[in-house]
């Protein structure tokens, strides 16, 4: 693997520049001196901040974009054998790296480099962990999977030896990388196209939490089933959180407002009762604090800094982010594509006030959807009325003959109400003609589902 010098800058070239991981490390290297250019298929708000920033971006797929001054390229998982840029890298003999092998060695460019895991939750809990150590003046780099209100956008540049940035499993991305500090939140049955099983699944977060050196810490919440399985034998300091009596961190009570707030209170290790408020609905969000008051205890920061911290955490994009209100109805957009995550959405939604609660769904890739069919169909049935639109193909085609119309079965054969409309605009032509004042409406899938509320709120 291509080993970078960060003490000899050189010019690396991202295909795939404007993605949301990508750009970030793209401006990471951009600020340590690197000549940073890159390729994208369309103009975006992030390329356009990439420009400002003096980095060059190239448009569409070209062997030409690919020049004799670039010294190393860096691929995204979505760049594949036939890209011409890439065919062009391997004749001109440039070497290249992927996403996760650069975001592991720009981490051993830091003190305290900081890695959050998880099937679900991995954005927000960067997000609070982001906000406690701003909070903290500790002057951190952060690489966000989402848009945090608080840094105007995915990734801020610090001086310190704070470096923290998400995790992700799919492709074993997260065995490249080079954590002191490691959460992981949860453990699911997800990226069925790229795992065997959920024992697969758990066998490389093993793998990831073995990385950590004998001076680290896994921070992992001990609700997963078989944790001890992950643990057994690691050579770091490992840290509890959840609700059996065994966590070190331990659940102890929670109340909810009416927006589905929490209040809750936390035993810590040493057996006194701590109390902290959220501005984020759900128990999950209260599961994701309790990692990051865990990770705010390692690194010695107050908990009053703590606490203020998280109170004025409101959520980053696409994570039960309040849209706007339409005649008389709410529009929610949220980010979950899983039925764990379906599931936790819509419990926290039903703290809220509503008439009727809709939920918008878009499935995320086929292999996804017929290998969790009846566990998608019990999650949305929380939903007093579900609308499905078509599967949003992602990096699949179509090869398993599934569709939106086997979700909507299966969901009315439990009994609920399920629509599918083959298109957006069918979509917003039944939500305006169905919802009534005082409705909840969430818009639900990790593809463009989002539109829809925009759209509604536009008319």
């Amino acid at each position: 693997m291509y080993k970078l010098d960060f003490s000899n800058p050189i010019s690396i070239y991202f295909i795939g520049i404007g993605g949301i991981s990508m750009s970030g490390l793209a401006q990471v290297l951009h600020n340590a001196g690197f000549t940073v250019s890159g390729s994208d298929w369309h103009s975006s708000a992030i390329t356009e901040s990439l420009e400002k920033r003096g980095i060059s971006v190239k448009y569409g797929e070209s062997a030409e974009h690919i020049t004799d001054d670039i010294d190393v390229a860096v691929l995204t998982s979505a760049v594949h054998d036939n890209n011409l840029e890439f065919l062009e890298l391997r004749r001109k003999g440039i070497p290249y790296m992927s996403r996760a092998e650069l975001l592991g060695q720009i981490m051993k460019n830091y003190e305290m480099p900081i890695a959050i895991s998880g099937t679900h939750g991995k954005t927000t809990t960067t997000s609070m962990v982001s906000e406690i150590l701003l909070e903290g003046d500790t002057d951190p780099t952060l690489s966000i999977g989402g848009i945090l209100k608080t840094i105007g956008g995915n990734i801020r540049i610090g001086n310190s030896g704070y470096f923290v940035t998400e995790a992700c499993e799919y492709t074993n991305s997260f065995l490249s990388f080079f954590p002191k500090i490691s959460i992981i939140l949860n453990i699911d049955a997800d990226h069925l196209d790229f795992f065997k099983d959920l024992e697969d699944i758990r066998s490389s977060f093993k793998k990831f939490a073995q990385l950590l050196p004998e001076d680290g810490y896994l921070i992992i919440n001990s609700d997963i089933d078989r944790y001890q399985e992950i643990t057994d034998a690691l050579p770091c300091k490992v840290i509890t959180f959840g609700h059996g009596p065994e966590a070190d961190y331990k659940l102890s009570s929670i109340s909810y407002n009416e927006m589905g707030n929490a209040t809750f209170t936390i035993t810590g290790p040493d057996g006194t009762l701590r109390e902290y408020s959220l501005s984020v609905p759900g128990e999950h969000n209260v599961m994701n604090a309790m990692s990051a008051i865990c990770l705010a205890d390692i690194l010695e920061i107050p908990d009053a800094v703590t606490a203020k911290a998280l109170l004025g955490f409101h959520g980053t994009n696409r994570r039960f982010e309040y849209k706007g209100t339409v005649n008389g109805i709410n529009i929610i957009d949220d980010y979950a594509h899983h039925p764990t995550e379906i599931e936790a959405c819509l419990k926290a939604a039903k703290g809220c006030e509503y008439k009727n609660l809709w939920c918008v769904f878009q499935p995320h890739t086929y292999t996804r959807t017929k290998a969790l069919m009846e566990d998608f169909a019990k999650s949305l049935s929380l939903a007093d009325k579900i609308v499905l639109a078509d599967i949003y193909a992602a990096r699949e085609t179509d090869t398993l003959g599934i569709s939106s119309v086997d979700l909507q079965k299966a969901i009315q054969a439990l009994g609920k109400e399920a629509f599918y409309f083959p298109s957006f605009e069918e979509i917003e032509k039944f939500l305006l003609e169905n919802c009534i004042n005082g409705d909840m409406l969430i818009t639900m899938g990790a593809g463009d589902v989002l539109k829809i509320g925009e759209s509604l709120l536009s008319k």
